[in-house]
């Protein structure tokens, strides 16, 4: 069974930076694509940043310029660096493996923007 486990949520003051970790239970090479998701309150889970096997690198409009995805293949760690943060980032974000048509998902790590 596919494990992943976040890490790295707090609460920060807008402006301030986080970064979250992701320790995926086997060879993260073993997946299409890892990535990051976020559901703030009442709202839809939505892609923050997804990085494939080739390295290609997406992210969201709302978050292009301000975080970023990174990998350590020794690790089987993704990372989310997240600066510049916003009260609109408040959400809980989740780590995301895929393989073929088949999630894996991490059980989530709080994160709060908040003066």
């Amino acid at each position: 069974q596919v494990q992943l486990v976040e890490s790295g949520g707090g609460l920060v003051q807008p402006g301030r930076s986080l970064l979250l970790s992701c320790v995926v239970s086997e060879n993260m090479f073993n997946f299409n694509s890892m990535g990051w998701y976020r559901q703030a309150r009442g709202k839809l889970r939505e892609l923050v940043a997804e990085i494939n096997i080739g390295g290609r690198t997406t992210y969201a409009e709302s978050v292009k310029g301000r975080f970023t995805i990174s990998r350590d293949g020794a690790e089987n760690t993704v990372y989310l660096q997240m600066n510049d943060l916003r009260p609109e980032d408040t959400a809980d974000y989740y780590c995301n493996a895929r393989l073929l048509r088949t999630d894996y998902w991490g059980q989530g790590t709080q994160v709060t923007v908040s003066p």
